[in-house]
């Protein structure tokens, strides 16, 4: 079995430098969420020149729009949505230093490319496994935009949150290699 490895937040660069694409990870720490509607308004937040709601840099965002939370949960399902909707704004973060993004799919080039300049990596969760991941996120606050709903920032603490490495910093791409060895196969 594949060795597991622990990542605690931040996530710095050293720390990206050590994770390669096939990576199985557990995370501990602070983790942001932030989907679609999120991510446009905090471009155009930065356009204007305000500030984001969190400090980017060293952070891990998980693209997900979790389900309420029932009576005596922290959060609802928490499973990870389609990571091509943050594609349009995912190199302006990465260039102010945000080091992780959690999601599911492909990424396209412009983001592979703006991962390697800064040094970077895509995890992949499993989508459809929203309920069995939420048993991993102990803490959950709202920081901004909580007229966006499910789709609000949120901070979370997690503990030991299940992922892999699918685009490592330099550019290497599970979807990729992995297609190339089943062809060989």
């Amino acid at each position: 079995m594949a060795e597991i490895k622990r990542i605690e937040t931040p996530l710095t660069h050293e720390m990206v430098a050590g994770l390669k694409a096939g990576d199985n990870v557990l995370i501990n720490g602070v983790v942001y969420t932030a989907r679609d509607a999120a991510h446009k308004k905090m471009v155009e937040a930065l356009s204007r020149g305000e500030a984001l709601p969190f400090d980017v840099k060293d952070q891990i965002i998980y693209f997900v729009g979790p389900t309420p939370a029932k009576p005596g949960q922290v959060i609802g399902s928490a499973g990870p949505t389609t990571s091509g909707r943050m594609d349009a704004y995912s190199p302006t973060l990465l260039a102010l230093g945000l080091t992780g993004m959690i999601g599911k799919g492909l990424r396209s080039a412009e983001v592979i490319e703006a991962m390697k300049k800064h040094g970077a990596v895509y995890f992949g969760a499993i989508g459809g496994a929203g309920a069995l991941i939420a048993k991993c996120i102990v803490a959950a606050e709202v920081i901004a935009y909580p007229e966006l709903g499910p789709e609000a920032v949120r901070r979370l603490i997690v503990k030991d949150f299940p992922a892999m490495v699918i685009i490592d910093s330099e550019g290497n791409n599970l979807y990729e290699t992995g297609k190339a060895q089943y062809r060989r196969a």
